[in-house]
């Protein structure tokens, strides 16, 4: 499990270790992947475009298996759901 995130390393750091996050937070300064995935959000940061919150499930081959995409960043899929949708691609 990995987070990819606009924010810089150092304030990546800052958040993961206030939050207690024990998996990798990869910086997207550029916004490179966040364009690659189609989750720019122009209008969604004090700085303008940050990224739409979504969650994807990839596969050893690099393709996508299942994604969730919401406006909130509040809504996130329970890690039951995610279970579940591991259990069907089996």
């Amino acid at each position: 499990m990995l987070a990819v995130s606009p924010d810089t390393s150092a304030v990546n750091r800052e958040h993961s270790r206030k939050m207690g996050m024990t998996f990798t937070f990869l910086s997207d300064e550029k916004r490179e992947v966040i364009r690659l995935y189609d989750l720019l959000h122009p209008d969604g940061g004090p700085e303008g475009a940050t990224a739409r919150p979504a969650e994807f499930l990839i596969d050893s081959s690099g393709t996508v298996r299942w994604r969730q995409l919401t406006e909130d960043y509040r809504v996130r899929a329970r890690p039951e759901q995610v279970l579940q949708v591991v259990d069907g691609l089996r």
